[in-house]
């Protein structure tokens, strides 16, 4: 029992020493975990996505619609069981600040994704009301949506103010289901649209396909594509989560810069560490020699080393792990709803301990090989 006792008390012999420590860790591992969590939220949509939907659309660019005949030949196609449409809207509500994802869908969307809830009243109630729209659960608390609400959205793909009353609330399956989006009748869309400018009628952003069986999806695809291959609107059709991937993908450079600086954040803390654990071992030199003196060898001089820069590594470690999830809680408030799902994973966490231990084990190797070489000679004679 000595042992433990002689390492704390080793710890805590420098209070301030200990303390700036320990709050430097504490800081780098939350650091670390906020950053990771962002990145995370930022492959959200795509982990989410499913590889049981296919999504199809115009080869050259998603700013090219397809046309609407396209969906009778998509379903003809064998291992396609329903064939959705939607269009992205690209609206705001009330201010530019405001904005969230619209999507003017077929009334078959919600079949293909049951991962979103929606009571049957609410649902009916959606498909009687033309001007209808279901809101997401994120965006309802975000924006105080209730059912009967009157949501004003601004276009601009579309121009003019479309106002479209909330028949609905959709609940997400899970935490990971991302309800931060709005949807209504595609055909509202397209009849309103016909009405203004005819030639813009009758065209498709993506048609989202169900499948009989997901590990067909490659087939299927190509199947697809070569249904529609040397037309004037040729296709690309691709699992949900490619094409989730293919957004994600845009910004790769950002995610790769941010993880990055989460791991330089651990690494300039461990070397703040090492030297002090480092100006620890330089002045207990005289304490080691008079160890080594009294018989207890290298491996127990390294142990009270390691054991020291452990002690404080955890400490440092678990306060920070503590601190994460409220911090990252407050840090998804105060970013709004750029980040519909921002929740600390047991990855991250895992990730902190194991970090945390790591800079506690190397901040202590050279302080460690110090103690076991010191010369009792060498280290008496500083006494005084």
């Amino acid at each position: 029992m000595y042992l433990p006792k002689l390492i704390a008390r080793n710890a805590m012999r420098h209070k301030l020493r200990t303390t700036l420590t320990v709050l430097g860790l504490v800081i780098a591992v939350l650091a670390y975990g906020l950053l990771q969590t962002v990145v995370d939220a930022w492959y959200a949509g795509a982990a989410a996505a499913s590889n049981a939907r296919l999504v199809t659309r115009n080869a050259i660019s998603l700013v090219f619609p397809l046309p609407l005949s396209y969906e009778n030949r998509i379903r003809g196609v064998d291992g396609v069981t329903q064939v959705a449409r939607s269009n992205w809207f690209g609206g705001v509500y009330r201010d530019p600040k405001n904005f969230f994802a619209q999507f003017a869908v077929s009334d078959n969307y919600l079949d293909l994704y049951p991962e979103f809830i929606v009571p049957p009243q609410q649902r009916a109630d959606y498909q009687r009301d033309r001007r209808g729209a279901l809101i997401g659960r994120q965006l309802a608390d975000q924006y105080g949506f209730k059912i009967g609400d009157v949501v004003p959205i601004k276009g601009t793909i579309y121009p003019g103010t479309w106002d479209f009353i909330v028949r609905g609330i959709m609940e997400g399956r899970d935490e990971s289901t991302i309800t931060r989006q709005m949807i209504f009748h595609w055909e509202y869309l397209n009849e309103t649209v016909r009405k203004k400018t005819a030639r813009q009628a009758d065209q498709v952003g993506v048609f989202v396909l169900g499948i009989d069986n997901p590990d067909n999806a490659a087939a299927i695809s190509r199947t697809v594509d070569n249904v529609f291959k040397n037309s004037l609107a040729e296709t690309l059709t691709e699992t949900e989560q490619a094409f989730q991937l293919g957004f994600v993908a845009m910004s790769n450079q950002i995610i790769a810069a941010i993880r990055v600086v989460s791991y330089v954040v651990i690494v300039i803390v461990m070397a703040v560490m090492a030297n002090a654990m480092a100006m620890s071992a330089r002045e207990r030199i005289t304490e080691y020699a008079t160890l080594k003196a009294l018989g207890f060898g290298p491996g127990f001089l390294s142990l009270l080393v390691f054991g020291e820069s452990l002690i404080i590594s955890t400490v440092g470690g678990a306060i920070g792990m503590l601190l994460t999830p409220p911090a990252a809680s407050f840090f998804k408030q105060a970013v709004g709803g750029v980040f519909p799902v921002f929740t600390v994973s047991h990855e991250t966490a895992a990730m902190q301990a194991a970090c945390a231990l790591v800079v506690g084990l190397a901040a202590a190797i050279v302080p460690a090989v110090q103690a076991a070489r010191v010369r009792i000679v060498e280290g008496l004679r500083a006494i005084g």
